[in-house]
């Protein structure tokens, strides 16, 4: 995409994370329809989400909370550590606030209701090429 001094913006690579391969399907178009934005690839766990994280480099990470192997609490403290600048969304259909606040305390940068998904993810991946560029 171009920018109006000419350079060309290099998109925010998102790895999403849901156990459910229908969610993440769906999640996907929403993704690539925009055009600061792409898919850098899916997991279906938290462990696979630390790996692919290490591998692929993304600029943020969409993650759900309940999940096999590992959950997304834990994989996104571990993202956090390993990836400090990391984009960390998490995202749940539970509206438990302890829950919330676990994943806020472990690194999340913000925690979405999936009902709510659609207007909130894209605003936030928005900030992050906001902040990308004003950098």
């Amino acid at each position: 995409m171009e920018q109006p001094d000419g350079t060309v913006a290099v998109p925010v690579r998102v790895l999403l994370v849901d156990d459910d391969p229908e969610f993440l399907d769906s999640l996907r178009p929403l993704i690539e329809h925009q055009p600061a934005l792409t898919v850098a690839g899916t997991a279906g766990n938290g462990l696979d989400a630390i790996e692919l994280a290490d591998e692929l480099d993304p600029d943020a990470v969409v993650i759900d909370l309940h999940m096999p192997i590992v959950d997304g609490v834990t994989a996104v403290a571990r993202l956090r550590k390993d990836h400090p600048n990391l984009c960390l969304i998490a995202l749940t259909g539970d509206p438990a606030t302890e829950l919330h606040d676990a994943v806020t305390e472990a690194g999340a940068d913000a925690v979405l209701m999936k009902g709510d998904l659609v207007d909130s993810l894209v605003q936030r991946l928005r900030a992050v090429r906001a902040a990308q560029e004003a950098s």
